[in-house]
């Protein structure tokens, strides 16, 4: 009996375990039967990159070269006094900040010892001019008892009895009275210590009763008529400058200070020199910049002025570049390349770049005219990959609403 019910219990589990197997298969096949099929469409759409695009030609340009320079006074000088004395009378210019004009009078130093070493002086002249006129009479009475005597003497004792020695000496005396007497009034002349050229005083060390001599600085002057930029700029487009011939004019430089100045104010220059010799410290090439009537007064409109000892940027017109591209420099990839868009495909091409300034790059081959530059930053770069811009999109999206 045991066995018996053994095998029933065993077939009853077979059994239970047929008819979950059996329902699990039906539920997957019902599972399977229902699930939604998916349907390939009859054609799918690619989406072309979204650029921006500038339009490109070859032209003329003048390449924009810019180096930073301290500015300058071309005359700078240091006045001293040319006589010893004490200062009785100032001119109410001289002042710092004040303007003074070429052969103005800024000090005058007590004249008083010089006027009477004048008047010795013309005294020791008349005294000189007596004697020679003396000796000339005693000359004259000499070559009559010469004549009278009637003997030769031969050339020496002709000489002494003549009284040539004599009379040689008066007339160096009168030379030597009538230059002491210029050197007098010469320094007489000094005393007033006179502008040498139109000029703005800077600084000013002495007052009215000073004693100076002629190691005395009486006052710091700057020349009012041009004032000279030194700039530096790299060494490589020193050739694209044009510098001046005799008589005429080198490159036209706009000078700002964009520190000082308000924006849009600049002063126009000009290229004056080469110099010589590289920065110190930059190992930059060094041009001289000529700015005429720095401080506006010859101009009857406001314009900013420039200070001496002042840093300022001088952007120097370059000499003419022909049959070139000019793309703003951020359009220019790496390794000097360009994006182009040609027939909606972006074509990566190699530039060759014959300058570079601070805003442009210029290229002679890698372009053709009416080529359109990409101007975006695109995260995926591929030669050949379909690009399109917003007025492309835009004309497609009219089309797909009128279909």
């Amino acid at each position: 009996m045991a066995d018996e019910n053994s095998k029933k219990k065993t077939v009853s589990s077979i059994l239970i375990i047929a008819v979950i197997i059996v329902a699990a298969l039906i539920v997957v096949f019902v599972i399977n039967s229902t699930e939604p099929t998916a349907q390939r469409e009859a054609a799918t759409k690619k989406t072309a990159m979204l650029v921006e695009v500038e339009q490109v030609r070859r032209g003329t340009y003048f390449p924009k070269i810019e180096g930073l320079g301290s500015v300058e006074a071309a005359e700078d000088i240091t006045l001293n006094p040319r006589v010893d004395g004490r200062i009785v009378e100032v001119d109410e210019n001289f002042i710092p900040g004040g303007f003074v004009e070429a052969g103005q009078i800024l000090v005058k130093i007590d004249p008083a010892d010089f006027e009477n070493n004048v008047q010795q002086m013309e005294s020791a002249l008349a005294q000189a001019r007596s004697e020679l006129d003396v000796e000339l009479g005693r000359r004259n009475v000499a070559k009559k008892e010469y004549e009278m005597l009637g003997r030769d003497l031969g050339v020496e004792n002709k000489s002494l009895v003549l009284r040539e020695p004599q009379l040689v000496a008066a007339r160096a005396a009168v030379k030597s009275a009538q230059s002491m007497l210029n050197q007098a009034k010469l320094e007489l002349e000094r005393t007033s210590v006179v502008v040498p050229f139109d000029a703005q005083i800077l600084s000013r060390d002495v007052n009215l009763g000073s004693e100076v001599d002629t190691n005395t600085e009486i006052a710091r002057l700057v020349g009012v008529n041009e004032y000279w930029i030194i700039a530096t700029v790299p060494l490589s487009l020193v050739e694209r400058i044009e510098f001046p011939k005799t008589g005429e004019r080198g490159a036209e430089v706009m000078v700002r200070n964009r520190s000082a100045w308000p924006d849009g104010e600049m002063r126009q220059g000009y290229v004056k020199r080469l110099i010589g010799a590289l920065d110190n410290q930059t190992r930059l090439a060094r041009v001289l910049i000529s700015v005429e009537d720095p401080l506006g007064l010859e101009r009857e409109d406001d314009v900013p002025q420039l200070l001496v000892g002042s840093i300022v940027q001088a952007e120097i017109k370059g000499e003419p570049l022909d049959g070139v591209f000019r793309i703003n420099r951020d359009y220019l990839r790496e390794g000097d390349r360009v994006w182009l868009k040609r027939d909606g495909k972006l074509v990566i091409s190699d530039a060759r770049v014959v300058l570079k300034d601070k805003e442009y790059a210029y290229i002679a081959d890698g372009m053709q005219d009416d080529d359109f530059i990409v101007t975006s930053n695109l995260s995926t770069v591929a030669e050949g990959v379909d690009i399109r811009t917003e007025d492309e999109e835009q004309s497609d999206e009219a089309e797909e609403a009128q279909e």
